[in-house]
């Protein structure tokens, strides 16, 4: 009996596991695609006061839309960094990476639950609140709170200095900006 012309659906062995990995590298390299490069991010002829709270708030929410996935980096990096002395902080930290990988960078179609679409700044929040509490289960409270300060302290500094002007928001961001 040939099988001339039909395709096999699946297989095992090496040749499946390189596949396997081929896919995950590539789904890495689009879900950091919606990544801002750093260089654009951190353009110094781009820096420059708030000329008022409004101004102030203006960019704020600008700047968050449109470096949110740096933004978010910015966030996980400080907290990795502030966990290294606290072991079992870190493996939680790791888990919960695994869990950022695969709903919120990696997602190739948007988060449906229960027939729902699920908006991207929600599982952002809802991720980060249950990074918060399952770190702070591990009693690495004060680096924890003192991480996501300067982490806060970071990103709304950046976003307050670095001017709008120059940045491309598609019309669905610009809307929800405008909102």
């Amino acid at each position: 009996m040939t099988t001339y012309g039909t395709i096999p659906t699946s297989s095992s062995g090496p040749s499946s596991n390189l596949e396997y990995l081929s896919r995950a590298k590539a789904r890495i390299r689009e879900g950091l695609a919606t990544r801002r490069p750093w260089k654009f991010m951190f353009n110094f002829h781009s820096f420059g006061l708030p000329s008022g709270f409004g101004d102030f708030i203006g960019r704020l929410r600008k700047n968050a839309s449109y470096f949110r996935m740096n933004y978010a980096i910015i966030f996980l990096l400080i907290l990795f960094l502030s966990l290294l002395w606290h072991p079992i902080s870190l493996i939680v930290f790791v888990v919960m990476m695994a869990v950022w990988l695969f709903l919120y960078f990696l997602r190739e179609e948007p988060l449906v639950i229960f027939h729902r679409t699920i908006d991207d700044r929600l599982v952002l929040v809802v991720l980060s609140v249950l990074t918060i509490v399952f770190l702070l289960l591990t009693h690495a409270t004060l680096n924890i709170l003192v991480a996501l300060l300067i982490g806060l302290v970071v990103v709304v500094l950046h976003a307050a200095i670095r001017k709008t002007d120059d940045l491309y928001v598609d019309e669905e961001n610009a809307a929800l900006i405008s909102a």
